[in-house]
């Protein structure tokens, strides 16, 4: 394992995915600071400076696509609850792979896949994680409530913590890629906040309504409607 840091970069992502070929398996990309980090759907990771983690996993597990991939970023929550619970919290996981603390977002998680023609160059996990921030600077972040760990009472440098959720990471990282989803289900179930709760889910320009009755072996949601169907869902976000 080898670990980039750099002093500022637009998104780690970005430049994870510009030097792909060039970037060995399992290196790690860390930032002070970060101008422009996305979230999924394409949305903006607000940066709350310096203090925070910013950071990158690039992952070459093979040279064709596998469909367990996509789960990483679920396999990642679960680490990432895993570390927050060693302070003493109680992180929740609300689906596909938000990281909660008393219903506050703590963290953003986003995976890419990297191809060329039929060949996969390679999976890169990206991971903000609020460590450092004041009360002022959450509120100011609109359309979701959000936490840092300093304001719930944990003070942890960004360093401690990132060499924490990286050997998390890669404790379980290969019996992950035998076993896929199934292989941290119970761990992920075990600590969701949104089963047999009436949802709604925002898939793109779409909206489901039902009540969440599972996650199957996939790590996809199940909804059963109103008409008593099942919704089997495999993007989307819960409101």
């Amino acid at each position: 394992m080898k670990i980039i840091g750099l002093e500022e970069t637009d998104s780690t992502n970005n430049y994870a995915k510009i030097n792909i070929e060039t970037l060995a398996d399992r290196t790690v990309i860390h930032a002070k600071r970060q101008t422009s980090g996305r979230g999924r759907l394409n949305r903006k990771w607000i940066d709350l400076g310096e203090g925070n983690l910013f950071m990158s996993v690039v992952l070459k597990p093979s040279d064709t696509f596998n469909e367990i991939y996509p789960n990483i970023t679920q396999y990642l929550s679960v680490v990432l609850c895993k570390v927050l619970e060693t302070y003493g919290l109680k992180p929740q996981i609300k689906w596909p792979n938000d990281v909660l603390i008393d219903g506050k977002k703590i963290a953003g998680i986003l995976s890419e896949t990297v191809m060329q023609g039929g060949k996969l160059l390679g999976l890169i996990v990206g991971i903000g994680v609020n460590l450092n921030a004041t009360q002022n600077d959450v509120n100011a972040i609109p359309d979701k409530i959000v936490t840092s760990l300093n304001l719930e009472g944990v003070n942890v440098d960004v360093e401690s913590f990132r060499t924490s959720l990286v050997n998390e990471f890669f404790n379980n990282y290969d019996q992950f890629l035998e076993n896929g989803f199934s292989s941290i289900k119970e761990d992920y179930i075990n600590r969701n906040c949104f089963l047999n709760k009436e949802l709604k889910v925002q898939i793109f320009n779409n909206m489901e309504h039902g009540m969440a009755k599972g996650v199957n072996d996939n790590g996809a949601l199940i909804l059963q409607t109103e008409d008593n169907n099942e919704s089997v869902l495999t993007i989307g976000d819960i409101l």
